[in-house]
This record gives C-alpha cells, sequence and structure tokens, in this order.
C-alpha cells in the first residue's frame, strides 16, 4: 500500500535525484542545475517558495509532485501550480500519478484554491492522454512565455 507524505529537509537529496530524472526524461539534462543545497534552501530554508509531495511503498520513494501556489484575480482565490510530477520509469502503471495529482486535488480544495494547473510539453503524449484521462483540459488559447538569463538580467535593469 502505497503512502503520499510531505517531504522534509531530509528528502532533499531525494527530491534532486526525482528531478534530475525528470530532466533526462524531458531531454532537458543541459538545463537542471539545481544542487541539495539550493533546492534545501529554497523548499525548507527561511521562507520555502514551493512544497514536495513523496509517495512511498514500504518506505521506498516512488515518484513526486512539486507544486507552489498561485492566483487567480478572475477567481479572487489561489490556485496550485504543479511544476514537476515524475514517478520513476520501474513504478509507472501502478496508480502513482494519479493518486499525486487526486492528493493535490484534495490539497487544493482544503486550501479554498480554484483550480490546480501544470504544464506538459507538446511532444510527451503519454502524459497528455493521462491527463485528459483524468478529466484536465488543455488551455489551448494560451501561450507561456518566458525571461530567463541575460534577457532576465537585462529587463531589471530597465527598473531604474
Amino acid at each position: 500500500m502505497h503512502r503520499i507524505r510531505f517531504a522534509q529537509a531530509a528528502d532533499t537529496p531525494v527530491i534532486l535525484g526525482f528531478i534530475r530524472a525528470l530532466a533526462e526524461y524531458e531531454k532537458l539534462e543541459h538545463e537542471c542545475v539545481a544542487t541539495e543545497e539550493a533546492l534545501r534552501a529554497t523548499l525548507f530554508g527561511e521562507k520555502p517558495y514551493a512544497e514536495v509531495l513523496l509517495i512511498e511503498e514500504e518506505g521506498k520513494p516512488h515518484g513526486f509532485a512539486l507544486f507552489f501556489h498561485n492566483y487567480s484575480t478572475f477567481l479572487a482565490k489561489p490556485g496550485i501550480y504543479l511544476e514537476d510530477l515524475f514517478v520513476a520509469p520501474a513504478a509507472r502503471g501502478k496508480g502513482y500519478g494519479k493518486a499525486l495529482l487526486a492528493k493535490l486535488a484534495e490539497i487544493a480544495m482544503a486550501r479554498g484554491c480554484g483550480r490546480l494547473e501544470w504544464s506538459v510539453l507538446d511532444w510527451n503524449q503519454p502524459s497528455i492522454d493521462f491527463y485528459l484521462a483524468l478529466g484536465a483540459r488543455p488551455m489551448d488559447e494560451w501561450t507561456v512565455y518566458r525571461v530567463d538569463g541575460d534577457a532576465l538580467g537585462a529587463l531589471a535593469a530597465q527598473a531604474g
């Protein structure tokens, strides 16, 4: 029987392992520069920026969900944004991904959130099919924009 729990600082190496495995799956290893120290500071430090759920069976972690709150002005309610969801390949097909999403939905409801949302890579058809089967719907009219690296620094420099 599986168990879902909130991660603690001692779980940082496990979390980083899952993040690196996800980066490999998404063919984005070159972008993964996270370290245990940085994760510990930003997830469990003085001001945590995100929360992590771990799914375990017999004490062995098999996957994780990393999430944080966002806000909908239209709903005037907080929401939950799922940044990462990952189940180890050997543990797939056991319902762990669905269990993590169901737990996130439960947390969202308990916290008075108006929605739970996430992004998925266009080529990741197995995940897209999985999400559609859960009742999720794509937000086709929206495009994600990002400013990072040198462009982020340049924009910040224009602040005055």
